[in-house]
C-alpha cells in the first residue's frame, strides 16, 4: 500500500445535529432567489443516494487497511456523511410533499445509477469518490465566500443545514484522497483512474442535481421564463467560477487536498461549535449584514 502525505489533519469530528423541517418551511425558501433555491434543493435529491454509496466505498477500502491514521479518519468521514445523507432524506421528503412529487423520478435513475456504479471495481469506485469529495471543496469555498449573496434574507434552518453539511466536507477534504492514495496510489495507472474520477464523480452528480432543479422549476412555471434563465445563469456562472479550479488542480499529479487553503468561517464554525450544546440547532442569522457563525454571542 502506499503512503498518502505524512501532514495529519485531525480526525473530523461527527455532528448529529438535530435539524427539523416543519411544515411550514416552504421548498422556496428564500423568497427573491427562487433559481437558488431549485439549485440546492436539486442537489440535495441526490444525496440519500450518493453518500451510501461513498460510505460503502470507504468502508470496503479500508477494511482491511493497516494505517490507523487513515481508517479511523474513514470511520469517521463515513458517520458524518450518514449524517447527511439522513438528514437530506427529511429535507427531501418535504419538498416532494410540498407539491414536488416528479422528484421521485430522479430518485429511481439515482439508484439504478448507483446499483450498477457499485458492480465496478473497487479502484474505479474509491476514484469516483475522491473525485466528488474534491468537487465539495470549490462548492464550500463559494457557499462560505458568498454566504451574504446566496443566503441573506434566507429562511435559516435550510441556510444552517446546507452550510454545516459544507463545514464538514471541508473538514473531511483529506480523507478520500488519503484512502485511493493509501489504497491504489504510486502508479501512473492508479493516477490516471483517479484523474478520470474527479470528472466521473463531480460530472454525473452534477447531471443528477441539473435534472432536479430543471423539474422544480418546471414544476414552477419559470423554466421557460428568459427573466428566470437568466438569474439561474448567474448562479450557475457563479458556482462554475468556483468549482472549476478545485477540479482542475484535482486533476493534476500529485494533487493533494491539504495544499488548498482553510477558510476562516469554517475553521470559526468548528470551534465555535465544541462549545455548543448537542441538543441544540446552531441557526444562523442570515439578517445579519455578514452572516457570521453562530456562536459568537455563546463564545464572546
Amino acid at each position: 500500500m502506499h503512503k498518502p502525505s505524512t501532514r495529519q489533519y485531525p480526525i473530523p469530528q461527527p455532528r448529529k445535529i438535530p435539524f427539523e423541517f416543519p411544515d411550514d418551511l416552504q421548498p422556496v425558501w428564500k423568497a427573491h432567489d427562487p433559481e437558488f433555491c431549485a439549485m440546492v434543493n436539486g442537489a440535495s435529491i441526490t444525496m440519500p443516494y450518493l453518500e451510501p454509496f461513498l460510505i460503502k466505498t470507504v468502508r470496503e477500502a479500508t477494511a482491511d487497511m493497516d494505517d490507523g491514521y487513515v481508517k479511523d479518519s474513514g470511520r469517521a468521514f463515513n458517520t458524518q456523511e450518514q449524517y447527511h445523507f439522513t438528514t437530506h432524506r427529511r429535507f427531501n421528503e418535504l419538498l416532494k410533499a410540498k407539491g414536488y412529487a416528479e422528484l421521485a423520478d430522479i430518485e429511481q435513475d439515482l439508484t439504478r445509477h448507483y446499483a450498477k456504479l457499485q458492480r465496478q471495481s473497487l479502484r474505479k469506485r474509491m476514484a469516483y469518490t475522491a473525485g466528488f469529495e474534491a468537487m465539495t471543496l470549490g462548492v464550500t469555498k463559494w457557499l462560505i465566500e458568498q454566504r451574504v449573496d446566496l443566503f441573506s434574507g434566507a429562511d435559516t434552518r435550510v441556510a444552517s443545514f446546507i452550510l454545516w453539511h459544507f463545514v464538514e466536507e471541508s473538514e473531511h477534504k483529506c480523507v478520500a484522497h488519503d484512502v485511493y492514495q493509501t489504497r491504489f496510489g504510486g502508479s501512473i495507472g492508479a493516477y490516471f483512474v483517479r484523474m478520470l474520477g474527479v470528472f466521473h464523480g463531480s460530472g454525473a452528480v452534477a447531471w443528477y442535481s441539473m435534472r432536479g432543479y430543471k423539474t422544480i422549476l418546471k414544476k414552477d412555471g419559470r423554466w421557460h421564463s428568459v427573466r428566470s434563465r437568466l438569474r439561474l445563469a448567474r448562479r450557475l456562472w457563479g458556482f462554475i467560477r468556483y468549482v472549476a479550479p478545485y477540479l482542475l488542480r484535482a486533476a493534476l499529479p500529485g494533487h493533494d487536498p491539504r495544499n488548498e487553503k482553510e477558510l476562516r468561517w469554517v475553521e470559526d464554525w468548528i470551534a465555535g461549535y465544541r462549545q455548543w450544546p448537542e441538543d441544540q440547532v446552531p441557526l444562523l442569522d442570515t439578517r445579519h449584514p455578514d452572516i457570521p457563525v453562530p456562536f459568537l454571542a455563546r463564545t464572546a
